[in-house]
């Protein structure tokens, strides 16, 4: 019957021997350097050193104003800083929310 060929056809393949196991291949891991490590994150998230430049430039041009005695322009550059600080910090948190939904993926 069709039905005992494939009983057969199924207890010969079983009982052929396993093929033989080799030494399991292991991912290669490298150490990631400082610089490595700083281009990928920021390839992954560009606007978080975007936002780390632009508080650094805020606050740098705010102390030179003060420096020069413009109290009016260094106390405009110390707001335009807590802008760009609070930009930073949701391009972080934007960054944090993307990268748990994809790893939930």
């Amino acid at each position: 019957t069709a039905s005992g060929r494939a009983a057969v056809v199924t207890l010969a393949m079983a009982a052929e021997p396993p093929p033989p196991l080799g030494p399991p291949v292991l991912p290669r891991l490298t150490e990631e350097g400082f610089g490595d490590k700083f281009l990928r994150k920021t390839r992954e998230n560009p606007l978080v050193p975007l936002g780390c430049l632009c508080t650094l430039g805020v606050l740098t041009y705010g102390l030179i104003s003060f420096q020069r005695g413009n109290t009016r322009r260094s106390q405009l550059m110390m707001r335009a800083r807590i802008l760009a600080q609070g930009f930073t910090f949701a391009a972080l948190l934007g960054g944090m929310v993307v990268t748990a939904l994809k790893s939930r993926q």
